[in-house]
């Protein structure tokens, strides 16, 4: 609705208004200057365009809130004023108009051209109006829509921030149960978990509310969290973890291997007294990244623990999680391998991180 916009919008049908009766007028046989003929339409239309306009910019509150009754009352006069006022300015620079006619004052040649053009000003003038009517009713729907798209935004965000919430107080009860478990043993190995306890702390307290965080600062998590796991586990538990260099940029859940990772320690490796064996993979797949987390133990059928259905507090929580963050274009599944080895693998879409240099949040390492 800018006017340098939408003025010389309607010059321009103006002017394909001209074209088209020049080439009428030619195909007939009458001679008929060019340069009028443009003229003449494309003042019609420069007036048509500037008093819509001008409709738009003083009358938009009558526009937009007008009943049937004051349409009737106020807008029917107002269109009559408009088709005269526009041919009062047209007639002004047209005074020898029309040709065929000997020349007239300039009240009988507007009254010639009112009743000549009073249906089309009408017509133009009742598009217009409604025209405006429309566009002002598709943006409040626009607004609407913007409105209950941030809504849906805000509410997501509190979601996930109140199941980040959820997690952080679910993984420091079994981490400090784990210490106190420690101290009666190992008053060593508790003070080193201890330590390791506040580096994790120190990450998740820097990463603040942040949602996506690139994998290489999440596999950084992952290997404090394991070294917190060897001081209790003293060589009982074999791992491995290979990460696709090309993904250490991609962007995942903050905090959403931990909760697995924990899961295969209290309801498998835990299990068993010696050779444990924990695998880690992150391998692209075109445009998806697949996580696998692999772990022996007594299996899913075997393992009396609650969540070795993958509906405990944190297996439930990256669920939840993974579906606020991508919907369905992602998957959660646990299988059982074989009666000793369980799997989770985790699919989501492949989102690089733009920075390419490592952010300050982490880079604490695994002691």
């Amino acid at each position: 609705m800018h006017p340098a916009i939408f003025i010389p919008s309607w010059m321009a049908l103006g002017a394909l208004f001209a074209l088209q009766e020049l080439l009428n007028l030619r195909r007939w046989g009458y001679d008929f200057s060019t340069a009028i003929e443009f003229e003449s339409w494309g003042l019609e239309y420069l007036i048509l365009g500037t008093l819509s306009w001008l409709m738009w910019r003083f009358l938009h509150p009558f526009i937009l809130k007008a009943n049937v009754a004051r349409i009737i009352t106020r807008g029917l006069p107002l269109s009559i004023a408009f088709g005269a006022l526009k041919e009062m300015i047209w007639v002004l620079f047209f005074p020898n108009v029309p040709l065929d006619r000997p020349h007239m004052p300039y009240w009988t040649r507007f009254e010639f051209h009112w009743k000549a053009q009073f249906i089309g000003n009408m017509i133009v003038f009742w598009c217009a109006f409604f025209l405006f009517r429309g566009i002002d009713y598709y943006q409040r729907f626009r607004d609407k829509e913007k409105a209950a798209a941030q809504l849906e935004v805000q509410l997501a965000n509190a979601t996930l921030a109140a199941l980040r919430m959820q997690l952080n107080p679910h993984f420091l009860f079994n981490a400090m149960n784990s210490i106190s478990s420690l101290m009666r043993t190992d008053v060593d190995a508790a003070d080193n978990m201890l330590e390791q306890l506040s580096s994790l702390l120190r990450i998740t307290l820097e990463r603040g509310n942040v949602q996506l965080i690139p994998l290489r600062d999440e596999m950084e998590f992952i290997e404090v969290y394991l070294s917190m796991q060897d001081q209790r586990y003293s060589g009982r538990v074999k791992r491995d973890i290979f990460i696709d260099s090309e993904l250490h940029d991609a962007l995942v859940p903050a905090m959403f291997l931990q909760p697995v990772v924990e899961n295969a320690y209290a309801h498998g490796l835990s299990k068993i007294e010696r050779n444990g064996e924990l695998l880690i993979e992150a391998h692209r797949q075109v445009d998806k990244v697949n996580f696998s987390i692999i772990n022996s133990g007594l299996g899913l059928l075997h393992s009396a623990g609650p969540a070795t259905n993958g509906h405990g507090v944190g297996l439930a929580n990256v669920r939840s999680r993974l579906r606020l963050h991508y919907g369905e274009n992602c998957s959660f599944e646990m299988s059982e391998l074989d009666p000793t080895h369980v799997r989770v693998s985790i699919v989501v879409p492949l989102q690089l991180s733009p920075e390419t240099e490592s952010s300050s949040i982490t880079r604490y390492g695994a002691e």
